[in-house]
């Protein structure tokens, strides 16, 4: 299965950080946030990863390189200056990604969910990671039934944490334009063709300077809780 990194926002929230480093470079701990992401991968036998770059993107080039040193194969989906969102961004990395599901996770989240798992998740159009509502997201985004469905109504709904196993399917009708991923996600929710599952581990969105502060905190007090996620992260 392969693996696609979102790289390519603004990262408006972190301004003014992010006026001349894309965000998936900003530092936590003394290591890249997208780093994080690709040794998670890595650890969890993902060899194939896609990266999708628009702002300040050729710096993501350089850092990341073709993934040698990560042991993985990295190939990037240029979307020019002006990013196309999570729906129009996956599609245009179709080409990259084949004909079989593959896995999509945001550039900025660290976590020690085990990606492995995902590698062999018998899916229908989509399957996401859903987890508790964090405080800066207290409504949440769908409701998760007992059968494992997602829907994008009901009571105690979830926060999706930005980790997702897709069906190409799910995006062959998606122009290549910009489009968020929450319109594609209702559509196929009402056919009941998207399912989930809880996590409740560590799980944090690096959205701003200090989310950013935070990570760097809990390495230095508790090391291990952010660096074991590399043994093992809806708009």
């Amino acid at each position: 299965m392969k693996a696609m990194i979102l790289a390519a926002g603004r990262g408006e929230r972190m301004r003014p950080l992010t006026d001349y480093t894309p965000k998936p470079l900003l530092k936590a701990a003394g290591k890249a946030l997208i780093e994080y992401t690709i040794e998670n991968l890595a650890a969890a036998g993902f060899g194939e990863i896609v990266i999708n770059i628009a702002h300040l993107g050729e710096q993501i080039k350089d850092y990341c390189g073709n993934g040698k040193r990560w042991n993985v194969s990295i190939v990037y989906s240029d979307e020019g200056e002006t990013a196309l969102e999570t729906a129009g961004g996956i599609a245009k990395a179709l080409p990259l990604l084949g004909d079989k599901p593959f896995l999509v996770l945001n550039a900025d989240i660290v976590c020690d969910y085990s990606l492995a798992g995902l590698r062999t998740k018998a899916i229908d159009l989509a399957h996401l990671v859903m987890i508790n509502n964090p405080p800066h997201h207290p409504e949440g985004d769908f409701s998760l039934n007992a059968s494992g469905l997602l829907s994008e109504q009901g009571s105690n709904k979830l926060t999706f944490s930005g980790i997702g196993v897709y069906h190409p399917k799910l995006f062959e009708n998606i122009p290549v334009a910009p489009l968020k991923l929450r319109p594609v996600l209702n559509a196929a929710m009402q056919l009941q063709r998207i399912s989930g599952e809880k996590f409740s581990g560590l799980w944090m969105d690096i959205g701003t300077p200090e989310r950013l502060q935070t990570v760097g905190a809990l390495d230095k007090h508790h090391p291990r809780e952010t660096s074991r996620h590399s043994e093992d992260v809806a708009n």
